[in-house]
């Protein structure tokens, strides 16, 4: 799915005037994936190229987006109207992509009633009406971790058919519903660590010996001559 993903975003991105065909070998740079494995996941969804000509560009846009459900839009639930929270609601590609946030929810009484890209932030005792009268499809929980399980809890109840968790904390739903983990510290802990081992190997190859000298050989004595 992940692959299939990165086809569709290097199949959208070439814009209107590109050409109608596209290669494998084109697909599998923007994904790194070999000619084999996109020839493979394309023919999984259905699409199959003319050797020499490649693969119908609109046809494979098609099959990949209804192979991942990207054929039609999906409506959400944002809970939590926090700076992770409104950087979400503000972002205009979700829209662009087929998802829309419908509603906005929080328990600050601070924020309540006021608006949030255009829409109006609700308590959370609004949050299952919320789901079933906006036919809801995503819960979005962008709330602090303590507060994360009980959200997800409140979504699955609601019926929510997927979670996308912001909050920086592990859920558990039981297996009810998929659920979707975007941890920005782990992320940033992951890329630190990288970046200290590559720091460390090059501090460690600028102090290795580049190359050492043989160890002198002594000259040979010539034989003492005996007495005769």
């Amino acid at each position: 799915m992940e692959r299939l993903s990165l086809y569709l975003r290097e199949l959208e991105r070439a814009g209107p005037d590109a050409a109608s065909t596209v290669s494998s070998r084109q697909l599998g740079l923007a994904a790194g994936a070999t000619d084999a494995q996109v020839r493979k996941d394309l023919g999984f969804v259905g699409v199959v190229g003319r050797s020499g000509v490649g693969y119908a560009r609109d046809r494979a846009v098609e099959a990949i987006r209804r192979a991942i459900g990207m054929h039609r839009p999906w409506r959400a639930v944002l809970v939590g109207a926090g700076n992770i929270g409104r950087a979400l609601a503000a972002y205009g590609r979700f829209r662009e992509e087929g998802f829309v946030i419908v509603a906005i929810i929080d328990r600050a009484p601070s924020i309540l009633g006021r608006q949030v890209a255009g829409i109006e932030v609700r308590p959370m005792d609004q949050l299952a009406r919320a789901v079933r009268s906006e036919g809801v499809d995503i819960g979005i929980i962008a709330v602090p971790g303590e507060e994360a399980q009980g959200v997800a809890d409140a979504l699955v109840a609601a019926g929510v058919r997927g979670v996308l968790n912001f909050a920086p904390t592990r859920l558990d739903v039981d297996g009810r519903v998929p659920v979707v983990e975007v941890d920005f510290r782990a992320a940033l802990e992951r890329l630190a660590a990288e970046v200290s081992q590559r720091d460390g190997d090059r501090r460690a190859a600028a102090t290795r010996p580049t190359g050492s000298a043989s160890p002198a050989v002594p000259a040979r004595r010539p034989p003492r001559r005996r007495p005769g």
